[in-house]
């Protein structure tokens, strides 16, 4: 959760502590090898009736590797029982013969020696059997995602100097990438070429959250120095740079094991225009600005606060226009309606609230439960769902029609933070505490999980995602307390054809 003043060791101090639950195992059937399958009955009849949500050729294929580990097993169970027999009869020929086998005979080191070679060979050949079995799952699992590159690596965006809670892409032209950290900075970049444009350092406290006006080049933070702050901006785009070739041999090729915890390639943007005014400073909070966001039209924004209330604003002229309270604990974002005049607010007491501006006579309020711990965001989606994600480690969907129960629960393994909802596809984007990032439909059906490795991916949790879909093309960014944000590109054909 990110705090007043911004520095890294009290950021992350600020985050409250996760409980630990046990992660769900996978448990799947095998089936006995040496029975004969009934004629006409499938994998998929076999798996009927188990709780399961893996794709059916991903089944059918755990299913042939297990059964071809298990008759492995079988032909190393038998040759044990074979050698095992011949040991006996070599046992009951010496005492025939008349020879001690209890004593320090020749005869006892020659039959010691062939017993010791059998039982080496047998153990061995089980570390082969298994070792090469489990690398036909793994690799069966890497030609199942890979093959279809679904999601690639875009760009890294490297320059800030402390964690970063939130990014957003901007709506107009020029399309830029904002950056939002603890180190007391907004950023902007190019998504193409991964190069700073400019700095925006007015805020006095980390920078919480950024986000860009519908269609103005405007800027709206919100930051722990208890404001929020809009400012104006300008950028000029660099001319596109060559693809480099990633097959060629890197020269920096270091595990990031061996790097400090947060360390991150590269330095920080050294001579970038910066801004250090704003056009307008809200400053009616009592705590932490967590969040802002602009209504529908840009004339009005809504933030939201660590003093349990959010803020309805008029850009012109900065007045406090209304104060919504109701929630028991701070409030940690607060989203609203891209086409309406919706806004809804997420907060530590376990419920988000929907807040309704259409009238304006009336401005009703919905609350919804549902989540065991901190509500993290709620988002909408085009058209008339909510999407709310949690510390409680789920993620459930919302018809705004019918707000007694989730339409979908997703359960996931690990703390969910700011998630984002694709326009076009409604992809719902998880990003989570254990540093990964997976993508699900809006029926909870997981699609993929972006990829992380020693040299891709982040190192530290995952904060907060947001896409850009333009250009016939769909990029997912996220960003995390690692100091960085990543570009991804999304195969969206080879994601669907995933489910």
């Amino acid at each position: 959760m990110p705090v007043e003043g911004g520095s890294g060791s009290s950021a992350s101090a600020a985050r409250h502590p996760k409980q630990k639950r046990k992660a769900h195992s996978l448990s799947i059937r095998r089936t006995n090898s040496t029975e004969e399958r009934p004629p006409g009955l499938h994998r998929g009849d076999m798996l009927e009736g188990q709780d399961s949500k893996l794709p059916l050729s991903i089944r059918n294929n755990l299913l042939d590797l297990f059964g071809q580990i298990e008759r492995e097993f079988e032909n190393l169970y038998i040759e044990n029982l074979e050698l095992r027999r011949e040991n006996d009869s070599l046992n009951e020929r010496l005492t025939g013969d008349g020879q001690n086998i209890e004593g320090g005979d020749p005869a006892k080191g020659a039959l010691k020696t062939k017993a010791s070679h059998s039982t080496s060979q047998l153990s061995q050949k089980l570390k082969t059997t298994y070792k090469a079995s489990t690398s036909k799952i793994v690799s069966s699992f890497k030609a199942t995602t890979g093959s279809r590159a679904v999601c690639q690596l875009l760009k890294e965006y490297v320059g800030h100097r402390d964690g970063i809670w939130d990014l957003s892409v901007t709506r107009t032209q020029p399309t830029v990438l904002g950056t939002a950290s603890a180190d007391h900075s907004a950023l902007l970049w190019s998504i193409e070429t991964g190069k700073c444009l400019l700095r925006y350092a007015g805020h006095a406290g980390s920078v919480n959250s950024i986000k860009f006006h519908p269609t103005e080049q405007m800027a709206l933070t919100a930051s722990g120095d208890q404001t929020a702050h809009i400012w104006r901006y300008m950028v000029q785009l660099p001319a596109p740079q060559p693809t480099p070739d990633v097959t060629a041999p890197c020269d920096d090729d270091q595990d990031s094991s061996d790097r400090e915890e947060g360390e991150v390639d590269g330095e920080g943007p050294c001579e970038v225009p910066t801004v250090r005014v704003a056009t307008a400073t809200l400053k009616s909070h009592q705590g932490v600005v967590i969040a802002a966001d602009w209504l529908v039209g840009g004339r009005q924004v809504v933030s939201a606060s660590w003093d349990r209330a959010a803020n309805l604003y008029e850009v012109e002229t900065s007045e406090l226009v209304h104060t919504l309270t109701g929630h028991d604990q701070e409030l940690t974002h607060c989203c609203t309606h891209p086409t309406q005049r919706l806004v809804v607010t997420s907060s530590r007491d376990t419920t988000f609230r929907l807040w309704d501006f259409r009238d304006p006579s009336i401005h009703s309020v919905n609350v919804f439960q549902g989540h065991t711990d901190t509500v993290t965001s709620a988002v909408f989606t085009v058209g008339d769902n909510v999407v709310s994600g949690s510390d409680d480690r789920t993620v459930k969907v919302w018809d705004l029609k019918n707000m007694r129960s989730p339409i979908a629960t997703i359960r996931t393994d690990s703390a969910v933070n700011r998630i984002s909802v694709s326009a076009n596809q409604r992809i719902i984007a998880l990003p989570h505490d254990n540093r990964q990032v997976r993508l699900f439909d809006m029926n909870g059906v997981r699609l993929a999980r972006l990829p992380r490795s020693n040299r891709m991916g982040h190192r530290r949790m995952v904060c907060c995602s947001a896409w850009n879909e333009e250009n016939q093309s769909c990029n997912l960014f996220t960003c995390g307390f690692d100091r960085q944000a990543i570009g991804w590109n999304i195969n969206i054909p080879a994601l669907l054809q995933e489910k």
